[in-house]
C-alpha cells in the first residue's frame, strides 16, 4: 500500500479568504497502518491570534512570535510530502489552508495533492456514529488519545488512527484486500447505498482484463 500523509492545521480562523492564517501544521506519514514519518511546526504568519482561538488551541501569540516564518515552515512541509496523497479530517478546511499558504511561496510550490476526507468517509461508513467530529469518532471507535485536542500533531495522530480503522472496516465489510487512497477519494463522494457498486467498479477497472472476475460464470 502506498504512503499517505495525514495532515492537520491549526489556524487563526475558518477561512484564508477572510485573512485567516495557519499557526501550526502537523503531518503523519502512514504506510498501511504503520507510521513512517512525522512533521510538526508552529509558524509565524504575522497575524494576531484572538483570545478565543488562543483558548481553543492553546497556541498563544507568545508561542507564535518565537516560531519560524510561515513561508519557511510551508516550504519544508511541501518537501516532506512531495508526491504523497493527503488525508485530513474535514479535509476541505485543511485543503484550503494548504493551498492558500503554498500560494504565498510562488507558482512553483507543489500543491496538487489529492485529499481524502475521514469525516466524509465516516458519514458513509458509520451512520450510527451520531457525531462526526474527530474526537467523537475517536470515542466511537475507542481510539487511543494522542494529546490535547486542537493541537496539530495530536489531531493528525488521531486522524491517522481513524484512517487505519476506516481502511480495515472497508477491507472487512466489502471483502477487498486494500483500500488505497484513490478508492477513498471515490467513496467519499458516493452515497452509502452505492458503496458496494463503487468498490466493485474501482477494483474491476484496476485489474487487467485477464484477471477481472468472471461474474457471468459465477467466478
Amino acid at each position: 500500500m502506498s504512503v499517505v500523509g495525514v495532515i492537520d492545521f491549526e489556524t487563526t480562523g475558518l477561512s484564508p479568504a477572510m485573512g485567516d492564517r495557519a499557526t501550526e501544521v502537523a503531518i503523519v506519514l502512514l504506510d498501511g497502518a504503520q507510521v513512517v514519518g512525522r512533521f510538526q511546526s508552529l509558524m509565524n504568519a504575522g497575524v494576531r491570534i484572538s483570545p478565543f482561538i488562543e483558548q481553543y488551541t492553546g497556541i498563544s501569540n507568545e508561542m507564535i512570535r518565537a516560531a519560524p516564518p510561515a513561508e519557511d515552515v510551508m516550504a519544508e512541509a511541501a518537501r516532506f510530502v512531495r508526491g504523497v496523497p493527503l488525508v485530513a479530517h474535514n479535509a476541505s478546511f485543511d485543503q484550503r489552508f494548504w493551498s492558500a499558504e503554498l500560494d504565498r511561496l510562488g507558482p512553483d510550490a507543489s500543491r496538487d495533492h489529492p485529499f481524502a476526507c475521514t469525516m466524509l468517509l465516516s458519514r458513509r461508513l458509520y451512520p450510527q456514529a451520531g457525531s462526526y467530529r474527530l474526537q467523537s469518532l475517536a470515542s466511537f471507535h475507542a481510539l487511543p488519545p494522542a494529546g490535547r485536542a486542537h493541537r496539530a500533531m495530536a489531531d493528525a495522530e488521531v486522524a491517522a488512527a481513524l484512517l487505519s480503522r476506516i481502511r480495515q472496516d472497508i477491507q472487512r465489510e466489502y471483502e477487498v484486500d486494500a483500500a488505497p487512497h484513490a478508492l477513498l477519494v471515490r467513496l467519499q463522494r458516493t452515497q452509502r447505498k452505492a458503496l458496494p457498486k463503487a468498490i466493485q467498479a474501482y477494483f474491476s477497472s484496476a485489474l487487467p482484463a485477464s484477471r477481472q472476475p468472471d461474474h457471468e460464470n459465477g467466478a
